[in-house]
């Protein structure tokens, strides 16, 4: 078993209960819009950060993190990106490797809208974690936590931090 929590559209807010939703986790998958490279110092105090970056984030983000993730635990293939889309409407620079090669869960942020989905023609899960930050068009702040086993996903819960303005 693999426990993995999801969080994305941070633009530089660290929310300190994070650490209590994460706390048991693995990992933590970022997937972009850091905002600021002191999130991750603060996320790798709780567990190893997996990221990408997003459209907001400058150099120092970008030159230690890629664009795209893809990477396997227990034997799930987790591909993550910023910029993805969802089933039925993924973004043109990761449409052609969806078909030819689907992982068995595609992550994506961006939109700061939460949507966890399958993608019943490629036979996998989209997840968008929403936003856990402050800045944007969202209301609440949202996170995603599962664990893996075998690779299938199992005991996925999402966590709403509180309204955008809320502390």
């Amino acid at each position: 078993m693999f426990r993995i929590g999801v969080l994305s559209d941070t633009h530089g807010y660290f929310d300190a209960r994070i650490a209590t939703y994460f706390g048991e986790c693995d990992e933590i998958w970022h997937a972009g819009d850091i905002g600021d490279y002191e999130v991750i110092v603060q996320l790798n105090q709780i567990a190893p950060v997996i990221a990408v970056y997003g459209n907001i984030d400058g150099t120092t983000i970008r030159s230690r993190y890629p664009g795209h993730q893809r990477q396997i635990r227990d034997g799930l293939d987790i591909w993550m990106t910023h910029i993805g889309g969802y089933p039925g409407n993924y973004d043109s620079r990761v449409k052609p490797d969806i078909f030819k090669l689907p992982p068995g869960l595609f992550i994506s942020g961006h939109s700061h809208i939460l949507k966890v989905m399958p993608d019943k023609l490629n036979g996998f899960l989209h997840i968008n974690p929403g936003a856990a930050g402050r800045n944007g068009l969202h209301k609440v702040r949202t996170l995603v936590r599962f664990e893996v086993v075998k690779g299938r996903i199992e005991n996925l819960d999402v966590i709403e931090l509180g309204t955008r303005s809320r502390a």
